[in-house]
């Protein structure tokens, strides 16, 4: 098979080329900027272009599919050759259940959580040898390449993300995947430049969940009353409620209590023992019995840049996330100050994404920092200008954040130096932000604190 990529440097993008490759297929690709990891990924398989840009030349009627990433335009001029010669032009999405249409699909999705759940499944198959395909959207210890692909698998555990497809398919890319197993972790108003009501988003999910297969199973987070609702209005499937995983924290240490037996985590917050039950909720559907599935969690030590320690000390603890929406920004901070009780915590974030920058959506930030003795908020006013949006003022986004422990930047170095002046006796940090707070190293950053 022969498989031409439409910008294949984006993160999902050159990840699902090297599965291909891998596989055997023949990858050719195009992009006009490739960045690491993606550059050193690429390179090491052979897969990296020679030359940066769209060259119509490499299409031609020898290729058996297009794959289109999110990163290319409506106007490329690849893309228009592809049509010209009507070539098979697919989204990864899209790709990716050609690939998977005859194994067991998992699909987890939600606003939050998705990462962190589909690590646990596949850490739990991986530690007992349950062979499986997999995409999913962060680098994982232990994993080479984010997506794999093979004749051989019976099981596909895709993490479902609620996002466009391509720039010719508006449809969201996990409405492309038909799962048999489908989990839900929670819904919360997010990517307001495409959904730009509550109501739009929920649609989506609701899409998702009429999706299901025949026969197959919903997992689903009962403490969300809206997704409680969908659940109940299929009745051709399964629905199988979940909640936070009974537990007590010792000493720092959070312990899995199930029929009298007890099973130290390496991971704490309720956000990550609801994701826990619906990872094994899911695992039982698969075949995986309880006993197999405590055994592999106590192992399993998170998802890169998800609650990822930093550093620890006798007395202090330092975390970084890739927390940005308002609920996963409330239930990371809460997860850390439960975790910790008797030290302050000082709680940073970046408003980085299209959504947390836009004046319209700030208000949903309303006490999502209030479990933080101090909570320090940085916006960057040049990416706002970036991103074409309103400007906001300090004042707005500390009256949206509301309470008194909020403290707003708009500069890179004055939180930074901030951070430097604190003795971290009896103190954690935690950084929550999709960027990196105006190019700061965070692991540098806590060495020099």
């Amino acid at each position: 098979m022969k498989v031409h990529f439409i910008a294949i440097g984006g993160a999902a993008m050159h990840n699902l080329a090297i599965a291909l490759h891998l596989k055997g297929y023949q990858i050719t690709g195009s992009d006009d900027q490739i960045f690491d990891p993606s550059k050193s990924r690429l390179e090491k398989h052979g897969l990296l272009p020679t030359e940066m840009g769209w060259h119509v030349e490499r299409i031609h009627s020898d290729l058996d599919a297009i794959i289109l990433g999110m990163h290319a335009r409506e106007d490329n001029p690849e893309l228009a050759k592809a049509q010209e010669l009507r070539l098979k032009i697919f989204s990864y999405p899209e790709y990716i259940f050609e690939q998977t249409k005859d194994k067991t699909r998992v699909v987890i999705g939600g606003s939050h959580g998705k990462t962190s759940t589909t690590a646990m499944i596949l850490h739990i198959l991986n530690y007992h040898n349950i062979e499986n395909d997999y995409m999913v959207g962060a680098q994982l210890d232990g994993f080479d390449c984010m997506v794999r692909l093979s004749e051989t698998a019976k099981i596909a555990v895709l993490e479902g993300d609620e996002y466009l497809s391509s720039p010719i398919d508006r449809r969201p890319k996990f409405h492309l995947y038909r799962p048999n197993i489908a989990l839900v972790t929670g819904i919360a108003w997010d990517h307001i430049n495409v959904f730009p009501t509550l109501d739009i988003y929920v649609d989506q999910f609701r899409e998702f969940i009429k999706l299901i297969e025949s026969d197959g199973q919903l997992i689903y987070f009962d403490g969300d009353n809206t997704l409680e609702v969908l659940a109940e209005d299929n009745d051709s499937i399964t629905a199988i409620p979940y909640n936070t995983h009974p537990h007590y924290i010792k000493d720092g240490t959070t312990v899995l209590t199930s029929d009298d037996r007890e099973y130290p985590i390496r991971i704490f917050g309720d956000h990550n023992l609801q994701n826990l039950n619906g990872a094994l909720q899911v695992c039982i559907c698969l075949g995986v019995t309880e006993s197999q599935f405590y055994e592999a969690i106590q192992t399993f030590g998170g998802a890169a840049r998800r609650l990822e320690l930093i550093d620890e000390r006798a007395s202090s603890v330092m975390y970084k996330d890739f927390a940005h929406s308002p609920s996963k920004l409330k239930a990371t901070t809460e997860a850390l100050k439960n975790q910790y009780p008797d030290r302050e915590l000082i709680a940073c974030m970046e408003l980085h994404t299209f959504s947390s920058l836009n004046k319209a959506f700030l208000s949903e930030y309303e006490g999502a920092m209030t479990s933080a003795d101090r909570a320090l908020v940085y916006f960057n006013p040049e990416t706002i200008k970036h991103k074409k949006l309103e400007p906001i003022s300090k004042e707005e986004v500390l009256q949206a954040f509301g309470g008194n422990n909020v403290e707003v930047f708009t500069e890179s170095e004055a939180i930074i130096h901030e951070l430097k002046q604190i003795t971290w006796e009896q103190r954690n940090l935690l950084l929550m932000t999709s960027g990196n707070f105006g190019g700061v190293d965070l692991d540098e950053l806590v060495k020099g604190l």
